[in-house]
């Protein structure tokens, strides 16, 4: 598995785990339970994984959908 995006944003983290699915790449959101650490308060970032085989794909799919500002470079 290979990080693509870092964010707080939770709807970001949705939209793209949804395109994902979509196109049968398989992901995952690190660090979601360490919103229990902190309180819920959305301070910690989550990262969004994908296959590590797959990443030039779900880069050009999340570009694609309008999330290239949201990529790690």
């Amino acid at each position: 598995m290979q990080e693509i995006i870092r964010t707080n944003d939770l709807v970001t983290l949705s939209v793209a785990e949804s395109l994902m699915r979509e196109m049968g790449i398989h992901c995952m959101i690190a660090d979601q339970s360490m919103s229990v650490l902190e309180g819920s308060l959305g301070l910690l970032p989550r990262r969004f994984m994908v296959e590590s085989d797959r990443v030039d794909e779900a880069r050009r799919i999340l570009k694609d959908a309008g999330l290239e500002a949201e990529l790690k470079t």
